[in-house]
């Protein structure tokens, strides 16, 4: 079930990857809009008609959220064919919401659903108005698609039947599947609406204290890779405003820019998106303090582990590839770690600090300071300089720790962790046993040999039963996991860390981990 959760996980980061790049266009066009700030910007004006255009384009993703869910999950899911894996989820996930339609045309008076358009709790979904379920029906119509696409896709029907074979049997068995979900929708999904509403109003009545918690439990829940489901539900479902807090921030973006009032009056749901504070200023205080306490001879080898991994945090805000560089070597600081970052969320709430912050320093420029510096500067002077101070915290306060118990983080001990070459590659192949292949790939390309390292570290193909990732994440099950080589196998092959749990392995890469799982799914085929 842990690893069922954990893929699940890791399906949802595959649509979230995009967000970063349209929100990006998003800021931009609403910054050109700006007459502060560009003085021809006047309403009517053909400058103003054409950046209109690109600022609507640039929200086809944000008000589309719950389809792009249905398509994305499917890829990560899928075990076999993924891409056969969207088209059928697309499908069942229109089918369901036309069940639904369709239903409440006929029965909406009986359910007590107004069912007009513009109605709260309703949308329309590719011309047919449907409750809206957010991403919680995309996933439930993802999950079973796939469930079904699993089990059923490789099914051998009778000759005179094979034309039904592969994705239209799938579309066929899920066809009455999303009838009985439409069905159990229309009678339960209006009641969890109300109860969501009232959740609504407990989160923002909690204040500091709610940013603070919710804060400390991301940040602590990313060892066991199930802090996508504190933080996904907020910001791209229903649980704090419809809709998700980031489709809600970037739909109002330009009416925030143009207001004097504060950001937290404006967007108090804004605070459970301050997460990237611990990424952008917390990670850096991390690295300085883990170069600070590496040994002479070591620093120049920690230099080079934390400036790719620290610079990925802070413009991205992907922190595994810095956190899992001391997250099994000293748990304690991850610990403080979350402890920090959640106070220094829960304090910048409190001083009138709100917005969409929960990646890097690119939204935080392009989706925030830039389009609503003009009337919110002090604000982020605020951030900035309650950021800066925890920077220096973290800083004095792991360095303390570290040499206070002599935690072993990078560059405290003689074990040297560097990325391979081809000759490192040629001559670990030389060293296996002479039953095994003496095939050598004659290339250059790192990320395929590193795959093919990782296979032969996983036990080879046999042994490896499944194979996803997310963000910066191998998520691997095995077959048996004595086969397994060491956390230093794999370190010796440019992976940060490896997590151990029975069968399931997670191999921490880091941004290439795309690349590496697609060169390991062409080798083990």
């Amino acid at each position: 079930m842990r690893n069922i959760i954990q893929r699940f996980g890791a399906a949802m980061f595959v649509p979230v990857l995009l967000f970063p790049s349209a929100g990006i266009l998003l800021g931009l066009t609403v910054v050109l809009l700006n007459p502060h700030l560009f003085p021809f910007a006047v309403e009517g004006s053909t400058y103003v008609k054409i950046v209109s255009i690109f600022q609507k384009a640039s929200l086809v993703l944000f008000q589309n959220m719950p389809m792009l869910f249905a398509l994305g999950l499917p890829i990560a899911l899928a075990k076999k064919a993924s891409g056969r894996a969207v088209l059928a989820a697309f499908i069942s996930y229109l089918t369901f919401n036309y069940f639904i339609g369709g239903i409440l045309d006929i029965r909406s008076e009986q359910l007590g659903i107004n069912y007009q358009v513009g109605k709260t709790g309703l949308i329309e979904i590719a011309g047919v108005l449907t409750l809206d379920t957010s991403i919680a029906g995309s996933i439930m119509t993802a999950a079973f698609t796939v469930w079904i696409h699993n089990r059923y896709f490789d099914l051998r029907l009778p000759e005179w039947a094979n034309v039904f074979t592969g994705t239209p049997l799938i579309v066929i068995i899920c066809f009455p599947l999303m009838l009985v979900l439409a069905v159990l929708t229309v009678l339960v999904w209006p009641s969890i609406q109300n109860g969501i509403q009232s959740l609504q109003i407990f989160i923002l009545n909690s204040g500091a204290f709610g940013v603070w918690l919710f804060t400390f439990l991301e940040r602590i829940l990313i060892p066991t890779g199930l802090h996508h489901f504190v933080y996904g539900p907020i910001y791209f479902g229903p649980i704090v405003t419809d809709g998700g807090t980031v489709n809600y921030w970037i739909s109002h973006i330009s009416e925030f820019a143009n207001s004097t009032k504060s950001l937290t009056e404006l967007f108090p749901q804004g605070g459970f998106m301050l997460i990237g504070m611990g990424k952008v200023f917390g990670c850096s205080g991390i690295s300085m303090a883990i170069y600070a306490t590496a040994k002479p001879e070591n620093k120049k080898m920690v230099l080079g582990l934390l400036i790719g991994a620290t610079v990925t945090a802070v413009l991205t805000g992907i922190t595994e590839p810095i956190e899992f560089t001391f997250l099994f070597i000293a748990p304690i600081l991850f610990v403080v770690h979350a402890f920090l970052a959640a106070s220094m969320a829960a304090i910048m709430y409190m001083l009138g600090v709100s917005g969409n912050f929960y990646s890097g320093i690119i939204d935080f420029i392009f989706q925030n300071w830039l389009p609503l510096g003009a009337n919110h500067w002090m604000a982020y002077v605020i951030q900035v300089t309650i950021g800066l101070t925890f920077t220096a915290i973290y800083f004095f306060v792991f360095k303390f720790l570290i040499l206070k118990f002599n935690l072993i983080t990078p560059g405290r001990s003689d074990i040297n962790i560097k990325l391979f070459t081809k000759s490192d590659y040629q001559n670990s192949k030389k060293s296996k046993s002479s039953n095994q292949s003496d095939t050598e790939f004659e290339t250059n390309d790192l990320i395929i040999q590193q795959a093919i390292a990782f296979i032969e570290g996983l036990g080879g193909k046999e042994n490896i039963i499944q194979l996803t990732n997310c963000a910066t994440r191998l998520r691997i099950e095995v077959s048996n996991p004595e086969l397994v080589q060491k956390v230093a196998y794999f370190q010796s092959y440019g992976a940060i860390n490896v997590v151990y749990k029975g069968q399931s392995l997670q191999i921490i890469v880091g941004l290439t981990v795309p690349q590496v799982r697609e060169e390991m799914s062409i080798l083990l085929k």
